[in-house]
Order: structure tokens, then C-alpha cells, then sequence
């Protein structure tokens, strides 16, 4: 009996040997993608289009500025700093935002266009290697994509030198065998006509606002295990109430049953109504009455799902 627990013992012990060794040659690994044919332009509609997109429904500021006051800038019409620098604390490490301005050492300047569109497309850096999913907008029609970029371009740039990615032990394992970049889900348009259609409503949904990374329930490593749009992610902070992301559906049980587009459109102009709600209400408050019509329109198509989960505050 020792004999075979010392002999268990030594493959336990190579084993993990194995896995500590495998865990850091792929820490780094590198993949390809093509570079997207997308240049900057300095037409000022365009330009306007990607400032909408960044400080509205893309709700880049949410992430990508550290400003306490990023909220009351907006609401004041006003470019909080996109220079990042946000902190994430997670359960597999601690990761920073970047610097979204052309400063050329600690920011976007540093980048050709087609990098940056790699970056947003494929989930790819410069140097190959794999970005951390947390920028869902793959699937952003090149018009649009040209349009950010342009806004960025143009932003006045700011030195700010972000800290590295710090993954702990459980955040290498999962960086070395279970993250991959994250290419177009669909086959990408090169425009899409912004209007009060349903189909745009989707676009706006599922692309650009990304209401279902919160709207439908996702694992701890971020894959899609629920109905879309039926809520039930659970948000959990330290002394304060949990939020449970509401059914979005068109089913009986959801949040939003019999509301009128006019009800749709009123809760956004409201803004945040619970101060820990993960919604980026201020930013989202910037769409337009269209815009949020399109929304309104494409929830109305999707399947009823009764989920029998309680949304609890309003998340």
C-alpha cells in the first residue's frame, strides 16, 4: 500500500509539473487575423457618428474612463478622459483598462488604423497576442467601426501609463487553455441604415449596447447558457443589495410586459435609479428616440421566456 501511494504521489507530482510548465509557455501564444481595410477619416460627420457611438450606446466611458465625475460630464453633454486605467477586481486577478487616446507611448497613437480594427473585430493586439473579452463589438459594421476610430483619433491625447494584467493562478490556467480570441459571430455588414426598424434594433442590441452580455445569463467564464434577453445574471457586491438583470422578453413575467414605447423610452430618460446598478444608464440615456425605438421594436420579436427567476432591483 505505501508502494502504490508513494508511486500516486510522484505522478500527482509530475502532473502538476506538467501543467505548471504548459500554464507558462502559454501565456503568451499568438494567433492571426486579417487587419480590417479601415482607415481614419477627418469628416466631421463621421467623426460625430463615432462620438455618439463611444460616449452613447457603446458606452466606452463606462470602462475606459477613471473619472469619479465621468457620469455628470455626460449628462452635461461634455468628453469625460477615455485615458483608462479602470480596475477590475475579478475572481481570476486584478485588469486594467487602456489608454483610448492617440497619446503615442501610453495610448491608441502607437497603433495603425488596422490595428486598432483588429483589435475590435478579432480580439487580437498588434503583437498577436489575444485581447480579454470584455470588448463584445466583433460584429460593428465598418461603417461604425470607421466612425470610432475616427472619434478616437481626434481625442486629445492623454499620458497614462496603465498598469499590466495581473492574473493570478486561476486566471493563468484560464488564460492558457480555455480563452481564445473572440472573432465575428455573423457575418459582418459594412453598413446597416440607423432607423426605428426592428432589424437595426437588433444591431443596436446585440452589437452595439451589448444588453444581452448582461440581459442573458451567462457561466463564470462568460459563455451564453441562457435565453436571450430572459436576465437572471446575479450581481453580487459586499454590503449592498443583489441585483438580478431583469427578463427582457416579451413574455407576461418580464420587467418590461405591457409597457408602451413611450414607457420604453421614459425609463432611460430617468437615468440611474440604484446607485450600484451595473447599467450604464447615463450613457445609454444619449440614444436617441429612434434609437431606443429600434430597441423597443426588436425586443418585441424575441421568443416569450418565462424564466421563474425574481429580478430583484433594477439592475
Amino acid at each position: 500500500m505505501k508502494k502504490i501511494l508513494k508511486w500516486l504521489g510522484v505522478i500527482i507530482l509530475v502532473l502538476l509539473g506538467g501543467v505548471t510548465i504548459a500554464t507558462s509557455f502559454r501565456q503568451h501564444i499568438t494567433y492571426d487575423a486579417p487587419f480590417p481595410e479601415i482607415s481614419a477619416s477627418t469628416d466631421s460627420a463621421i467623426i460625430a457618428r463615432g462620438r455618439h457611438i463611444v460616449l452613447g450606446p457603446g458606452h466606452c466611458v463606462d470602462c475606459h474612463s477613471n473619472g469619479a465625475d465621468k457620469d455628470s460630464l455626460l449628462r452635461a453633454g461634455l468628453e469625460p478622459e477615455l485615458s483608462g486605467g479602470y480596475k477590475f477586481e475579478l475572481p481570476f486577478g486584478n485588469f486594467y483598462t487602456k489608454n483610448l487616446t492617440p497619446d503615442k507611448e501610453t495610448g491608441i497613437g502607437k497603433l495603425t488604423d488596422p490595428e486598432i480594427a483588429r483589435i475590435i473585430r478579432y480580439g487580437i493586439h498588434a503583437n498577436g497576442e489575444m485581447v480579454l473579452p470584455f470588448m463584445p463589438f466583433q460584429d460593428m459594421t465598418d461603417d461604425d467601426l470607421t466612425a470610432v476610430i475616427s472619434y478616437l483619433r481626434k481625442l486629445k491625447p492623454v499620458k497614462n501609463k496603465i498598469p499590466e494584467q495581473e492574473y493570478n493562478l486561476m486566471g493563468k490556467l484560464i488564460r492558457a487553455f480555455m480563452l481564445k480570441p473572440s472573432g465575428p459571430s455573423e457575418a459582418f455588414l459594412n453598413h446597416i441604415k440607423p432607423d426605428t426598424s426592428a432589424v437595426y434594433g437588433r444591431y443596436l442590441s446585440m452589437v452595439v449596447a451589448n444588453c444581452n452580455e448582461c440581459h442573458t445569463k451567462r457561466d463564470g467564464v462568460g459563455n451564453y447558457i441562457g435565453e436571450p434577453m430572459a436576465g437572471g445574471m446575479i450581481f453580487e457586491e459586499p454590503g449592498k443589495p443583489t441585483l438580478v438583470t431583469p427578463n427582457l422578453t416579451p413574455d407576461s413575467s418580464s420587467r418590461i410586459f405591457g409597457w408602451s414605447r413611450e414607457m420604453f423610452i421614459g425609463r432611460f430618460r430617468m437615468g440611474k435609479l440604484i446607485e450600484h446598478s451595473h447599467m450604464p444608464w447615463t450613457a445609454y440615456g444619449r440614444m436617441t428616440d429612434d434609437e431606443l425605438s429600434a430597441i423597443y421594436n426588436f425586443l418585441g420579436t424575441l421568443k416569450p421566456v418565462k424564466t421563474g427567476m425574481v429580478d430583484i432591483g433594477e439592475d
